[in-house]
């Protein structure tokens, strides 16, 4: 089914994983869908980090789901460093597949851009290419404190305002404050843009997780920081994941409470964290 069709009818729940490289993971992915499965996500989402093989790995994955028809999956594509031919062919693959949604990110730029053929500059001109070849529901990322590349703010709003506009949804960095995905609503509301920002959620639940995060781009707030601190020198690593659990079910709460589209969880293909909190918001 169409994530955007999925977001008119109601509060989504969707889960987010990434495709396994070894036999290993691979193994570890189908226990965490096994386990996942029965909460009947609205859909699940499955990253690519660039290149032939991981796409390869994320086509083959998204198909999987699909074909068994138990979850609807929408697949990560990056444009940046990559030709429009060759994204049109894998766009086109897709279709093929049946698969109906697809996330439209730019990526990283290439080290040595001298070396790398790309016809692409941002992730808009992905969306563009996609609205092109068929009848996609398109995703595409927002950052609520603004992408780490961007100018400023501002001009970070301007640029996801313009591709939102292109695009069906919009799916969010993790954050940990109510407020700051309530900005970046209001920001794109002030600039005609209303089409849904579902907020992407992954508690903390190490205190290694917190410089992890903000390597990663999304800081984990002072305060939050100093729960888990404090957790830790009471009761360990398991008061450290408790807090964490806890602090995450309080945002999921206040996002629902503010009228939140959905909730988008990533996994990092564990399924223990994501079942404690979707027991504990839903039932």
């Amino acid at each position: 089914m169409r994530i955007d069709t999925l977001l008119a009818s109601g509060v989504t729940r969707s889960f987010e994983f990434f495709p396994p490289k070894s036999d290993e993971e691979r193994r570890v992915l189908d226990t965490t869908l096994s386990e996942l499965e029965p909460l009947h996500p609205s859909f699940v989402s499955v990253t690519y980090r660039g290149g032939p093989e991981s796409r390869q790995r994320t086509f083959d994955l998204v198909s999987a789901i699909e074909h068994a028809g138990q979850l609807t999956a929408m697949a990560h594509l990056i444009c940046v460093g990559h030709r429009r031919d060759e994204m049109r062919d894998v766009l086109m693959r897709y279709q093929g597949a049946g698969v109906e949604n697809v996330m439209a990110l730019g990526g990283d730029v290439p080290e040595d851009p001298s070396l790398v053929t790309s016809e692409f500059d941002h992730a808009i001109d992905l969306v563009e290419l996609a609205r092109e070849v068929g009848q996609f529901a398109i995703g595409v990322a927002a950052h609520p404190l603004g992408h780490p590349r961007s100018r400023d703010l501002a001009t970070d709003r301007r640029h996801l305002a313009a591709k939102l506009r292109l695009a069906d949804f919009a799916v969010t960095q993790f954050f940990f404050e109510l407020h700051e995905w309530a900005r970046l609503v209001d920001d794109l509301d002030a600039l005609g843009v209303t089409k849904p920002v579902l907020p992407g959620i992954m508690p903390v639940t190490t205190l290694s997780g917190i410089s992890r995060m903000a390597a990663m781009g999304a800081a984990v707030p002072a305060s939050l920081a100093a729960r888990l601190e404090a957790a830790s020198l009471k009761g360990g690593p398991a008061a450290v994941r408790a807090e964490g659990i806890a602090a995450a079910r309080t945002l999921c709460e206040e996002l629902l409470g503010a009228g939140t589209p959905g909730l988008h969880f990533y996994t990092l293909n564990r399924s223990t964290a994501t079942r404690e909190l979707h027991h504990a918001l839903f039932g």
